[in-house]
Formats: structure tokens, C-alpha cells, sequence
């Protein structure tokens, strides 16, 4: 099958990596700089299918931007409001661009229509548009009620007392609602309903929030104060850091394989992905942080670990293939966003771990694997349209284990480049 990639089994790996620029940032920033006030230029942004959602996006809202040789992207700012009051929008598979646009685009007095393909119109978006509709927000669901495809008409934006917000099911829901409010100029409070999870993806947002000139008080992760204000003002120049969910693949190569360097994130990383380096750790190989990269050499033996992942959900799919190469039983808890990403990870993951010979127990927010004596040679693994799928199973070929990856494509999501930057680094 020409959509497949044949991994060989490789003995060990060795070199340096330099990631490309974060996703989470990337969408983040290219819809600050174009709801802000003057002209940013942003360096090193991702060049990925997630991050050409939101540029076509903005594009088609007639947002001043181009795209220079060198790969930065230059912006003028529109001030918080998009020249084009009628599009319809396509977003593809891309969460980051579906949930922030939905919000920004219902305090914008136009028509638009947001859609995506089939899995997008999958996964829920009710959270945001219940927050969005405390404020008189015009939000129609097309097809299914809870569910994109989504229409947003004009409104007169009502704020009355704080804005209530679940915070269980994605952080994408609340990240939305606090890069969108500043676009009324009003103080809204924003007051979270139950537990929020993936804190440090929020922290991401009131970082960069912060660099555009709004800074949001937040109480005990409860409470969100955004002030009124004359909305965003453009930095003018931002760098956006490496990819801390991508690093986890290489930093994982290094603790299985051998000796690597991941340049682009470090000490001062603004992503909680770099704590994935904590449970490599606990794993067993050896880490250092440095100011601009992170280096890992391989574990004597890998260690099994029970670990709450709440807070780095994306990486924490990588753990579950280490699991393969561990000693005893690893448990990855509090994981239930899993199942609402771009498939059902937690399943899709069991699915493909037991055709390798583990033991896998699948719970609603858990998964527990027990790697079998022997994994299984040259499996063809299923990526279910979802590029950490694919990034995660093609680790098993450095422990010398030959493996088919199917539809290697998926990974061009955030990582276009991944399969080759993985082959720099096996050593022949």
C-alpha cells in the first residue's frame, strides 16, 4: 500500500532535533495578531495543516496577512474587527482554530458559518456556545444540537453578572471565551463550573493574552476577571517556542534508544507539555533541562509508573507506548479528554496496543498496559486520522521491532517533517 510507512528495526538513536514552532501557540497568536491593534510579525510559527486552517480562516475575513520566504508570518492587526461580515469557513480537524474563531466570530456582527470534516462535527462544542449564549450570543447548530456545523448571526452583546463555564471536557472551551471576550471592551468575569482540566493550556492563553496587552486576573483557577479595556495592542514582533507535545517523540527516542538533544524548548518553555520530561524521570532516564533544549539518554531499564496525566494530555499518549518497554503495569489516569480529541484515544490507543501483544485495560478516564513478554514484528498499526497515533507507534521500531504505520500522512496535522527528522536521528 503506497499509504503506509514501513518502519525497520532500528538498534539505537543519537543527534540533535530542532522542533517546529508550537501548534497551540501558533493558532493562538495568529488570531491575536489579527483581532489586535498594529502590525506583528510572527517568527518561527508552525507550518502545519492545523495552522493553514486558521490562516485560510482569517484570509477569508479579509485580515491583512502574509506569509514571507523565510516562513514568518506578518500581520495587520484589524482592531478587533474583521472586514468580511458574511463567509462560510472550513476548519478542517483543527480544534484550536474551531473553538477560538467560534468565539471571536459571535461578538463580530456578521453571518458566518463554521464547519469542519466529519470527526470535527463529532466532537462536542456545547460548553462554548452555552458560555457564548449567557452573553447574547446568535449561535445556531446546523446539523446536530451540541455539535458544529455551527451559524453565528449578529447580536448585541448583553453582559449580565459572570459568564459560568464547564471546564471538564476540553480547556479549548475556556482558552475561546478569554482570547474572545476582550473584543467587547467590557469587564467580564468568567466563573468555572466543576474542574477545570488542562491548566497549563490556559496558562499558554493568559500568557500570550498578556503579551497583546490584556492581562486577566485569575482566582484560584475558579475565577477569570478579563478587564475592559481598549482591547488587544500588538507586541509587534513574537517568537513562538517549539512544540513540547511534538518534543515528547524524540525525548522518548533518547529514553528508549539513546542519547538525543531537542532544541527549541527549555527552561523558560511556556508549555506544560515540558513537564512530560517529570514522567520520563519517574521512568528512569536521565534528563536535563537546559535554557533552549532538553537532552535525554536512554534508561537502563524503563520503570513502569501510575501517573495523573490531566496535565499533559497530548504527551501523555507517548507514555502509553513506553508502557510497551516498562517493567510492570503502567496506569495513565485522568485522561478523560482522550475521548473527545481527534478520535477516541483512549480506545483507539487500547485497539492498537493489544494488536502488539499487550494487556491493556480500558476504563472512562484511565488506560493500563502491561507489556507482553515478545511484541509482535511488523504490525500494521491503524492512526484513525490522528497524527499522535502515528507519531507515538513509530517508536516501537527503536527497539528494534519492525512496524507499519498506516496512513502516515495524519501526521502533516503538526508535523509534517516527522518521519524524516525521525530517520536523522537512527543511528546506522
Amino acid at each position: 500500500m503506497a499509504n503506509q510507512k514501513k518502519l525497520k528495526a532500528v538498534q539505537s538513536v543519537f543527534g540533535q532535533v530542532t522542533l517546529p514552532g508550537s501548534k497551540s501557540i501558533t493558532n493562538r497568536i495568529l488570531l491575536l495578531s489579527a483581532i489586535a491593534k498594529g502590525e506583528t510579525t510572527i517568527k518561527h510559527p508552525l507550518q502545519s495543516d492545523d495552522t493553514h486552517h486558521m490562516i485560510e480562516a482569517l484570509k477569508i475575513l479579509q485580515v491583512d496577512l502574509t506569509q514571507k520566504e523565510n516562513g514568518d508570518i506578518l500581520i495587520q492587526g484589524a482592531r478587533g474587527q474583521f472586514k468580511n461580515k458574511s463567509a462560510e469557513i472550513f476548519l478542517g480537524n483543527a480544534g484550536t482554530a474551531f473553538r477560538p474563531l467560534t468565539a471571536a466570530l459571535a461578538f463580530s456582527q456578521g453571518d458566518y458559518m463554521l464547519s469542519g470534516v466529519p470527526r470535527m462535527h463529532e466532537r462536542p462544542i456545547k460548553d462554548l456556545v452555552d458560555a457564548l449564549l449567557q452573553l447574547n450570543a446568535d449561535i445556531t447548530y446546523l446539523n446536530e444540537e451540541g455539535y458544529p456545523p455551527l451559524k453565528i448571526s449578529p447580536s448585541e452583546i448583553i453582559i449580565n453578572g459572570s459568564v459560568k463555564i464547564r471546564g471538564d471536557i476540553s480547556s479549548q472551551f475556556l482558552t475561546a471565551l478569554l482570547m474572545a471576550i476582550p473584543l467587547t471592551k467590557k469587564e467580564v468575569s468568567i466563573e468555572i463550573v466543576g474542574d477545570l482540566i488542562s491548566k497549563p493550556y490556559i496558562d499558554i492563553t493568559l500568557n500570550l493574552m498578556n503579551r497583546f496587552g490584556v492581562q486577566v486576573k485569575k482566582i484560584d483557577w475558579q475565577y477569570f476577571v478579563i478587564p475592559g479595556s481598549g482591547g488587544y495592542v500588538s507586541p509587534g514582533e513574537i517568537f513562538v517556542e517549539g512544540d513540547a507535545s511534538s518534543a515528547s517523540y524524540f525525548l522518548a527516542a533518547g529514553a528508549l534508544a539513546g542519547d538525543i538533544e531537542v532544541k527549541g524548548i527549555g527552561k523558560n518553555s511556556i508549555q506544560g507539555d515540558i513537564k512530560f520530561t517529570e514522567a520520563l524521570a519517574l521512568m528512569g532516564a536521565e534528563i536535563q533541562i537546559l535554557e533552549g533544549s532538553i537532552k535525554v539518554s536512554k534508561a537502563s531499564t524503563l520503570q513502569a509508573i501510575n501517573l495523573d496525566c490531566n496535565h499533559i494530555p497530548d504527551a501523555a499518549m507517548t507514555l502509553a507506548v513506553l508502557a510497551l518497554f516498562a517493567n510492570g503495569t503502567t496506569k495513565l489516569h485522568n485522561i478523560a479528554s482522550w475521548r473527545v480529541k481527534e478520535t477516541d484515544r483512549i480506545k483507539a490507543m487500547a485497539t492498537e496496543l493489544k494488536k502488539l501483544g499487550a494487556e491493556v485495560v480500558e476504563g472512562e478516564d484511565f488506560i493500563e498496559i502491561t507489556p507482553p513478554l515478545h511484541i509482535k514484528e511488523n504490525i500494521e498499526i491503524d492512526t484513525y486520522d490522528d497524527h499522535r497515533m502515528a507519531m507515538c507507534f513509530s517508536l516501537v521500531s527503536l527497539k528494534n521491532i519492525p512496524i507499519i504505520i498506516n496512513d502516515p500522512a495524519c501526521v502533516n496535522k503538526t508535523f509534517p517533517t516527522y518521519f524524516e527528522v525521525l530517520e536523522s536521528i537512527v543511528k546506522t
